[in-house]
């Protein structure tokens, strides 16, 4: 195991942590209030020291961030046995509950697409004004004051 000073056995520092893991000191702090990670120990002047294990669980982590999972979706996955016939019933459905979202979102996607283009072409650049500007504006102004703006999509992550 490759020191993060030289002379410890204790384990990696957080900058070395992040380098080898590939996710920032930030995130793994992040991470750690949220229960996602737990260091191992701490130096006599509060250093924290994390595992090959540690490591291996922040490559983890960032592997499923990048597939967008939330982090009870995280948590969920860190928590099952590779090992137990349920556990991997229960990976699956966390999976198939993702897959679920992700659908979810790509609809929300192609309506906003849909969206922006009927807006763009309102307007190729030519004429006295901006007819992209102006459908904004006619929008903005067709929704009654002091409504409160439709709530964003509600997302998982």
């Amino acid at each position: 195991m490759a020191q993060a000073s030289p002379g410890s056995a204790q384990g990696y520092r957080i900058g070395e942590a992040a380098r080898l893991s590939g996710v920032d000191a930030a995130n793994i702090r992040f991470y750690e209030a949220k229960s996602l990670l737990s260091p191992r120990g701490r130096s006599m002047n509060s250093y924290r020291f994390y595992s090959e294990s540690d490591i291996h669980q922040l490559r983890f982590i960032r592997l499923c961030r990048a597939m967008d999972m939330s982090l009870d979706e995280v948590r969920t996955l860190l928590s099952l046995d590779l090992r137990r016939k349920a556990d991997c019933a229960a990976a699956d459905r966390s999976l198939s509950d993702h897959l679920g979202h992700v659908r979810e979102r790509l609809a929300e996607l192609r309506a906003l697409e849909k969206q922006l283009a009927a807006l763009q072409a309102r307007c190729q650049g030519a004429g006295d004004r901006c007819h992209i500007i102006e459908a904004l504006h006619q929008q903005a102004d067709a929704q009654p004051p002091g409504l409160r703006p439709a709530a964003p999509a509600k997302r998982h992550v």
